[in-house]
């Protein structure tokens, strides 16, 4: 059984900077594509960044140059580090990630519980 457990989200003013992290924990053989999805509040879940095993990212435009995705393979863990928050990033930030786990073959696409962002203004 493999869990994503995220952290790091919480209330900032306009301006202000958070780091998101998440960790795959269990029988994990190896961790592929790892990323951030956010849902804000009547709306659709989705992407904002996107790292593959080899460290290639793909970031959105409306978060490029504010938002920074890192991954540390050792660990199993994606960080997004956000600068320079707006009103407009408040969503329920989710972490994904395409995992191969021990004694399977391929991967299998897991979901983090979600942790809450709010910026004010």
């Amino acid at each position: 059984q493999v869990q994503l457990v995220e952290s790091g989200g919480g209330l900032v003013k306009e301006g202000g900077s958070l780091t998101l992290s998440c960790a795959a924990s269990g029988d994990i053989y190896r961790t592929e594509a790892m990323g951030w999805y956010r849902q804000a509040p009547g709306k659709q879940r989705d992407l904002v960044a996107l790292i593959r095993s080899g460290g290639s990212t793909n970031v959105i435009d409306s978060v490029k140059g504010r938002f920074t995705i890192s991954r540390d393979n050792a660990k199993n863990t994606v960080y997004l580090q956000m600068n320079s928050l707006k009103p407009e990033d408040t969503a329920v930030y989710y972490c994904n990630a395409d995992v191969v786990p021990r004694f399977a073959f391929g991967s299998t696409e897991y979901w983090g519980q979600g942790t809450k962002v709010t910026v004010s203004s």
